[in-house]
């Protein structure tokens, strides 16, 4: 496979996963969460997966994901929580859905995206 057709099917699957996500039923992830990342350029091309109702990004296609993208956590009592698994926890609790992308995409290392075809070891 040529680095253009990798390229092409990794942003064909990234595509995928975002209408699966899309489509999520509210009990498995906020819709509100998956909008607001989705409507952001950075985040976009970034692969996305639900854990436990937190919207999880990854520098690739497959697993093993990269862990280097903060995750957005739904607060209980309302608002945000965003962890950097990464670098070893909460990185900001902020009360809107902007705040919170805002915060992910001002913790995104240069040059993140598009999602490779791959796993994290292949990065």
């Amino acid at each position: 496979m040529s680095p253009q057709e990798a390229d092409s099917a990794a942003a064909e699957t990234v595509a995928l996963e975002w209408l699966r996500m899309l489509s999520m039923e509210e009990r498995l992830i906020s819709p509100e969460m998956v909008r607001a990342a989705h409507a952001h350029p950075r985040l976009r091309v970034l692969s996305p997966t639900v854990s436990h109702g937190s919207l999880q990004l990854s520098r690739c296609t497959r697993s093993p994901w990269t862990r280097d993208v903060p995750a957005l956590f739904r607060r209980s009592g309302g608002g945000y929580t965003i962890v950097h698994f990464g670098h070893g926890g909460i990185i900001g609790e902020p009360d809107t859905i902007e705040e919170a992308i805002d915060l992910i995409v001002a913790n995104l290392q240069p040059g993140y995206g598009p999602a490779v075809d791959g796993t994290a070891d292949d990065l």
